[in-house]
C-alpha cells in the first residue's frame, strides 16, 4: 500500500494528531481514501436531517472521528467513479487495519461496524473516556 493522498491528508485538517497518525498506519495496510473528517454544525443537522447521522454529538464536530472508504485503485492514484466500494467484507478489513494501528500507536479508537445499533462502517473515532 502507500501513503495517503494530497486529497486524503487535506480532508484531515482539523482532526486529532492521533487519529490522524492511526489513518497514516492502516492506510500502509488497507487502500482506503478518507471520505470525511472534521465537520461543521450545518453539515451535521443536514446530515441527521437526511437519515445519515443520528445525533448533533457527532465526534466529527470535535476532529475526533473520520469516515474511510475502501479505494479499489485502477493504477492510476487518482480516485475515480467506480473505485470507492461499499461492500461489507471490505469495510472489515478497514476495520481490522485500523484496530491494529490503534493497538501499534497506543491509541483508543471505537469502530462504527463494532455497534450494535445503527452499523457505520465507514466511522473511527478516538475513544471518548481516553479523549473526551
Amino acid at each position: 500500500m502507500s501513503a495517503l493522498l494530497p486529497r486524503d491528508r487535506a480532508r484531515l485538517e482539523g482532526v486529532h494528531r492521533d487519529l490522524v497518525r492511526v489513518v497514516e498506519r492502516a492506510r500502509l495496510a488497507v487502500p482506503f481514501i478518507v471520505t470525511e473528517g472534521l465537520r461543521s454544525r450545518e453539515r451535521q443537522a443536514r446530515l441527521v436531517a437526511i437519515g445519515a447521522s443520528r445525533t448533533m454529538n457527532s465526534r466529527h464536530l470535535t476532529g475526533h472521528a473520520v469516515d474511510l472508504a475502501y479505494w479499489l485503485d485502477d493504477g492510476d492514484g487518482a480516485v475515480e467513479q467506480g473505485e470507492i466500494r461499499w461492500d461489507w467484507p471490505l469495510y472489515e478489513q478497514i476495520g481490522a487495519a485500523m484496530k491494529a494501528a490503534a493497538k501499534d500507536l497506543g491509541v483508543p479508537i471505537a469502530w462504527g461496524g463494532d455497534w450494535a445499533s445503527f452499523r457505520d462502517g465507514p466511522h473511527f473515532e478516538l475513544d471518548r473516556t481516553a479523549y473526551p
